[in-house]
């Protein structure tokens, strides 16, 4: 089975900068990738802690499960805390992204981050949809994200990666 991509360039479509659709005091970001590596490679990079370290500068502990309980610790000191709420190799993961209270967020945040792979023409189509995230959260995500992405398929060919401005203390 495979999928068709949409147009590259257009707001949530593939390679294009994110959809970010605001649902009263929250929002939800959506980005469509497509991965030059097969599904199996893709799932890897998105999962093992490992690698996960390498292009998103983030140390994670999880356990791989429904309702495992998830922590990743950012490079700049954010510490973020969930469960894992869909493990489904290589299809989907979810899992909550919790955040506690900060200087740039007083009510801390409580989201959900899911990945979904499927098999498309040249490689895998990855889209990330990151939901329940307060405006502000989503407008800083919605610049963020592009470069995460980058840095993913970067790693995925064994380039050099972009900077990652999320490794800055807040």
């Amino acid at each position: 089975m495979s999928e068709s991509a949409p147009a590259e360039g257009a707001p949530g479509g593939v390679g294009g900068p994110g959809l970010l659709r605001a649902e009263g005091r929250t929002a939800t970001l959506t980005f469509r990738r497509l991965m030059r590596h097969p599904i199996e490679q893709v799932w890897e990079a998105i999962t093992d802690p490992d690698q996960i370290e390498a292009w998103f500068l983030a140390r994670t502990r999880r356990e791989n499960s429904r309702g495992g309980r998830l922590e990743m610790d950012l490079s700049n000191g954010i510490h973020a805390t969930g469960r894992v709420l869909d493990w489904d190799p290589p299809r989907s993961y979810e899992y909550e992204w919790n955040l506690p209270p900060g200087p740039n967020s007083p009510d801390g945040e409580r989201s959900v981050v899911r990945w979904e792979l499927s098999p498309a023409e040249g490689g895998t189509l990855l889209v990330v949809t990151h939901r329940n995230l307060s405006r502000p959260a989503a407008a800083i995500f919605v610049r963020g994200f592009p470069t995460l992405l980058d840095r993913l398929a970067a790693h995925l060919a064994g380039a050099p990666m972009p900077d990652a401005p999320w490794a800055r203390a807040p």
